[in-house]
C-alpha cells in the first residue's frame, strides 16, 4: 500500500514532458506584412486549438515566429536560427521569393516545411522538403486566363505590370497565363517588370500600361503596389478592366484600393463564401480573436498549421515528419480536402472573384 501511494506521490512530482517546438517565417514587417500577418495569426490559433485539445500525444506544442522581412538573407538566417532551436517543422514562408531562399537549407537539413501560399512552378515536381497547401501558378494562372477569354470575349490585347521583387511567383504566375491566354487568342501587348518600392514610381508604371494600346490590364504584385497602381490607372482616367494574381487579394488591397479596385478580378484558391461548417467555426473564431478576416492568407495557414499537426500526431515509431505526412497524404481543410501527390503538391479548385461594393465576392 505504502508503495502504491508513492509511486502516485512521485507521478504527480513528475515534470510535464518537453514541448514539440515548430515554426513559423513570415513577412511580418514592411509592404507584404498582411499577408505574413494572417498567416501567422492562422498558425497561431491552430496551435492554441490543439493545445487546448492536449497537444500532441500529450506534449504541448510550441510555436516560434521568424519575420523573414521579405528579404533572402533575413528568411535563411530565420529559418537557421529555428533549426538551431530543435524546431520538428515549419509553417512557411509565405511568398516564392522567400521559399527558394530557404528550402535548399531546408534539403540539407532534412526538415519539413509546409507553405500556405507558396505557388512559384519552380519547386513543383521535386521530392524534397517543401510542401504546399495551395494549388501551384500554372493552374490557377490558366484559369483566370480562361475566365477572362469567356466573361470578356471582346478584350484580348492585355498590358501587364509584374513584380520581380517575387520573381520566383510573378514570372512562373506570368508563364502560365500567358500561354493559356494567347492559346485562347489573346495578346500580351506589353509586358513591363518593375521591383516594389523601387524608383520607377506607379504613376510612371499607369502611364507606361495605359500607352499600349491595351484593352485590359493585368497586375501581378502584392496586394498594397496593385491597389495603389490601380488609383493611379483610375486617376489618369481609364475605365479598362483590371485583372490581378491572387497575392493582390487581402483585405489591404480593399482598404488602400477603395473604388479604384472595384470590378477587378482575381482567382483563388479560397472560397470567401464557403458555408462549410469547419470554416465558418474557424472564421468566427479568429475574426473574434483577431478583429479582422481571416482572408486566403489566415485560412489557408490555418490549414497548413493543422496538416503538419495531424501528421506529428500519427507519426509512428522513427518515421520522419515527411514520412508521416505522406503516410496519411489527405487532411481535412477549412474548405475542401487536402490531398498531396508523392511531391508535397496539391490541386485546389480555383474560385474567380471580383470586387463589388468593397468587398470580395465569387462569380460564377
Amino acid at each position: 500500500m505504502l508503495v502504491a501511494v508513492l509511486a502516485l506521490l512521485l507521478a504527480g512530482c513528475a515534470p510535464p514532458p518537453e514541448p514539440i517546438s515548430i515554426g513559423f517565417i513570415g513577412g511580418s514587417s514592411g509592404r507584404v506584412a498582411d499577408l505574413g500577418i494572417a498567416g501567422r495569426d492562422g498558425v497561431q490559433l491552430a496551435v492554441d486549438l490543439r493545445n487546448q485539445e492536449g497537444g500532441v500525444g500529450g506534449r504541448a506544442v510550441r510555436l516560434l515566429v521568424r519575420d523573414d522581412e521579405q528579404n533572402p538573407e533575413a528568411a535563411a538566417r530565420a529559418l537557421r536560427e529555428l533549426i538551431d532551436q530543435g524546431v520538428v517543422a515549419v509553417v512557411g514562408p509565405m511568398t516564392s521569393a522567400m521559399a527558394m531562399a530557404t528550402v535548399p537549407i531546408a534539403n540539407e537539413a532534412k526538415l519539413l516545411m509546409i507553405s500556405p501560399t507558396v505557388s512559384t512552378e519552380d519547386l513543383s515536381g521535386r521530392d524534397d522538403y517543401f510542401f504546399r497547401v495551395g494549388s501551384s501558378n500554372h493552374a490557377n494562372a490558366a484559369e483566370v486566363a480562361r475566365r477572362h477569354l469567356q466573361r470578356k470575349p471582346g478584350q484580348r490585347r492585355m498590358a501587364v505590370a509584374y513584380d520581380v521583387g517575387n520573381r520566383a511567383y510573378s514570372e512562373t504566375w506570368l508563364g502560365g497565363f500567358r500561354a493559356t491566354f494567347e492559346g485562347g487568342g489573346g495578346q500580351l501587348l506589353k509586358t513591363i517588370a518593375f521591383e516594389s518600392g523601387g524608383e520607377k514610381s506607379l504613376r510612371q508604371l499607369a502611364e507606361e500600361l495605359l500607352s499600349s494600346g491595351a484593352d485590359g490590364i493585368l497586375i501581378v504584385a502584392n496586394s498594397v503596389d496593385t491597389a495603389l497602381l490601380c488609383q493611379q490607372i483610375r486617376k489618369l482616367g481609364s475605365g479598362l478592366p483590371i485583372l490581378a494574381a491572387e497575392w493582390a487579394a487581402t483585405e489591404r488591397l480593399l482598404e488602400l484600393g477603395g473604388r479604384a479596385v472595384e470590378g477587378l478580378m482575381v482567382g483563388q484558391n479560397f472560397n470567401r463564401s464557403s458555408e462549410e461548417p469547419r470554416y465558418l467555426a474557424f472564421r468566427e473564431a479568429y475574426s473574434e480573436r483577431f478583429h479582422r478576416e481571416p482572408g486566403f492568407g489566415g485560412t489557408l495557414a490555418f490549414d497548413a498549421a493543422n496538416v503538419l499537426l495531424e501528421a506529428l500526431a500519427r507519426r509512428q515509431g522513427e518515421q520522419s515528419v515527411k514520412e508521416a505526412l505522406l503516410s496519411v497524404r489527405r487532411f481535412d481543410g477549412l474548405q475542401a480536402p487536402i490531398v498531396f501527390d508523392d511531391f508535397g503538391d496539391v490541386q485546389l479548385g480555383v474560385f474567380m472573384t471580383v470586387v463589388r461594393d468593397g468587398r470580395l465576392a465569387v462569380v460564377d
